[in-house]
């Protein structure tokens, strides 16, 4: 063996190993990258652009409509005689989404393929979909088509639910099926838009089916099977702004369907998370960022039009929205189209009323009208500023922050005459991370003694959007309210210095 010695000899003749004057070159210094705004660093992990973009949706509509509209299944078995589909009128998705934007929801995800494997769209990949459906109706179905123009039209975000298993395909559990049915068809729904905010993918481990007549069994792993990196980066290239749920690992399960989040709600989690059991809370140290979603029904029965269904009532689908949107959630609430293609007129009602009550009871905006004040501000820097005002200012893009080290602050907001105060909703600049931990709201109603309001309320984690009922109660969800010539928001512990983007009272 060479001595290192011999091995260094070419390298120090060449002047290759430290050489003076390349070491006087090379000399170390000890420089702070320069921050000129004097900008918080973020507190990891952090959202990606798209993830932002998909948080600021909030509130949007799911779609269920297929097969089992008319077969009256939830889970269709992929056996179907396709002439079972048979609208008894053209489908019409713009009725959808003109509903939908009524009831206060910012865009929709249409259900084109379900388990069964029914595809709501001519396609390449199959034959089970509605160019071999019953009538003429089912035949000039194109489903992403209409739904995407109409959503453009109507100035709402959209997206599709397309399911990774398929209960119909002979090749489903095969490598075929993966490259030359599922990814083929999520390569066609990219291409009826590049401005789709979210592709829903569901569970999809697999299960029994038809499978082509094989009518067995198959499970699959879904973290491998479905080629889930190749899946992102593809969609991603057409659709820079979608967010993949489920399957795609960007956005969580919320863990229950019943329009619910937990009080305490952290964004970021961890890869082993498990949905039934922490998808409602998330994980404080949780290494990676992936926010939740809750998906409920607005009606008393599936997640399919069934005849005989009621909607749920216009106050319990406003608690719901407290619950989730209210509570640093995304809310995916379902109406189903019924078998002519459109919403029935009493979900209409339904919805539009909750529409109503999401404006009258959150859309006058006490803040705007108040002088606001707080404890601590931190130090402006040469292009941006970190003032009180950042936060009734109505952009989403400025913020109060207290110094370094600072996390125990206060917010106050006061009137000249005493205002009637239901709600307070709080906002974090989340594009630096979730850093509040615990705080809680007291109101004055003549400027000097301080009363604590919604004292049975898990005052802790704040996230991109808060709203609390300071009388402690979203089932019973407006209350009489306070008179409040002031109202106080103490944040008690944070991560690192607080962001607080919009401080909204209502």
């Amino acid at each position: 063996m060479r001595k290192i010695s011999e091995l260094l000899k070419p390298m120090l003749l060449a002047g290759l190993f430290f050489p003076t004057a390349v070491s006087a070159q090379l000399e170390l210094k000890n420089e702070i990258p320069a921050n000129p705004d004097n900008e918080p660093v973020e507190v990891h992990p952090v959202p990606h652009p798209r993830q932002l973009k998909w948080q600021e949706t909030e509130f949007y509509a799911f779609f269920h409509y297929g097969m089992n509209t008319y077969t009256g299944l939830e889970w269709g078995n992929g056996d179907e005689n396709r002439q079972r589909f048979a609208p008894t009128a053209a489908p019409n998705p713009r009725q959808w989404l003109e509903v939908a934007k009524q009831a206060g929801m910012r865009g929709g995800i249409a259900v084109v393929k379900h388990h069964d494997g029914f595809c709501l769209w001519p396609t390449e990949t199959t034959e089970h979909n509605v160019t071999n459906s019953g009538n003429e109706y089912g035949r000039a179905v194109n489903i992403p088509r209409d739904f995407a123009d109409a959503a453009r039209d109507l100035g709402l975000k959209y997206g599709f639910y397309v399911s990774p298993w398929d209960r119909n395909s002979v090749h489903y559990g095969t490598d075929k099926y993966v490259k030359d049915v599922f990814l083929r068809q999520c390569a066609e729904l990219a291409a009826y838009g590049t401005d789709q905010f979210e592709m829903w993918f569901d569970g999809a481990n697999g299960g029994s089916g038809y499978y082509g007549g094989r009518n067995t069994t198959v499970n699959v792993d879904r973290a491998t099977y479905y080629d889930v990196p190749n899946l992102r980066d593809s969609i991603h290239k057409v659709c820079p702004d979608c967010v993949m749920w489920g399957v795609g690992g960007e956005a969580r399960w919320i863990g229950n369907e019943a329009g619910w989040a937990g009080q305490t709600n952290w964004s970021p989690e961890n890869r082993d998370y498990s949905p039934e059991s922490n998808g409602m809370y998330g994980t404080e140290n949780g290494w990676y960022w992936l926010p939740g979603e809750s998906d409920a029904k607005a009606t008393n029965q599936g997640w399919f039009y069934h005849d005989g269904e009621s909607p749920l009532t216009s106050e319990r689908l406003f608690q719901m929205y407290l619950e989730t949107v209210g509570r640093n959630s995304t809310l995916i609430l379902n109406i189903p189209p019924n078998k002519a293609g459109i919403l029935p007129q009493a979900s209409v009602n339904s919805l539009v009323g909750m529409g109503k009550l999401i404006e009258d009871r959150l859309g006058n905006d006490l803040a705007l009208k108040a002088r606001i004040t707080v404890s601590d501000t931190r130090t402006a820097g040469a292009g941006r500023n970190y003032e009180a005002a950042n936060m009734n200012d109505g952009n989403k893009d400025t913020y109060w922050a207290s110094n370094d080290g600072v996390i125990e602050n206060t917010i106050t907001l006061t009137w000249d005459n005493a205002q009637t105060v239901r709600y307070v909703e709080i906002m974090e600049y989340i594009a630096k991370g979730q850093r509040v931990k615990k705080f809680h709201i007291e109101t004055s109603e003549d400027g000097n003694n301080w009363t604590r309001r919604a004292s049975n309320v898990e005052t802790t984690t704040v996230g991109y959007k808060r709203i609390i009922p300071l009388h402690g109660s979203t089932s019973d969800s407006y209350g009489s309210g306070f008179k409040a010539k002031a109202v106080r928001i103490v944040i008690e512990d944070s991560k690192a210095c607080p962001l607080i983007s919009k401080v909204g009272i209502y």
